[in-house]
Order: structure tokens, then sequence, then C-alpha cells
């Protein structure tokens, strides 16, 4: 499947990530529907901040993503990968925080007065 929005998870990047999914081809259970764009949709919400409901239908329904990502949170799937990509990371998206706020001189202890 190739990344048909800008920020999908490139080939590279899914080729870490699949070995280590629930529901792959040699693992208990009943195989999963698509990981990936599973994977697209939960990260799809987590950039934009929309409400679930707001999902585009391209990436499935919103009741099943949701219902599936609360059931990875409760099995603790989402740490499990975020321990396992760890060991190498990757500084593509790495954020700095430097905020900066510039006081009133009068909260900042200036000697007040007219």
């Amino acid at each position: 499947m190739q990344a048909h929005r800008m920020h999908d998870i490139s080939d590279k990047v899914w080729e870490l990530l699949k070995p280590l999914l629930p529901g792959s081809e040699g693992s208990v259970g009943r195989p999963a529907g698509d990981n990936r764009l599973f994977i697209n949709a939960v990260f799809w919400m987590l950039r934009t901040g929309a409400p679930w409901r707001d999902l585009p239908p391209d990436y499935g329904d919103w009741k099943n993503t949701h219902r599936r990502f609360c059931r990875w949170r409760d099995r603790g799937v989402w740490e499990g990968l975020l321990e396992a990509l760890i060991v190498e990371p990757d500084y593509e998206w790495l954020m700095i925080d430097a905020s900066h706020c510039k006081v009133h001189p009068h909260a900042a202890g200036a000697i007040g007065g007219n």
C-alpha cells in the first residue's frame, strides 16, 4: 500500500512495525484487518486532534477504529511498540519545546507605583 496521505507511515517504518503487531500471520487467533491502515488512522487522529467521529471514511469506520485502539491500549500494545522502537530511535520527528513567555514588569518584581 502506498502512503496516500502526506503523513501516513512509510514502507520503511511499516517493515519495523509489522512483526511487532498483534493479529499478524503466525500469531495466535484470527488474522487482524489491515494493521497499517489502522495505525495510519490512529496517527491521523493524534495529528489532527479531531473527534473520533471525524475520522475520514477511507481509514475505516470510526467506531471500529476506536474500539480497536482501546483494546490495544488495554492490552499494552502501544507501550510495547514504543519500548521495541526506542532501542533504535529515529530523530526525524524530534521535537524540542523552547517556550518563552515575556512577563509584564509588574509581574516580574519591578518596583511599582505611578
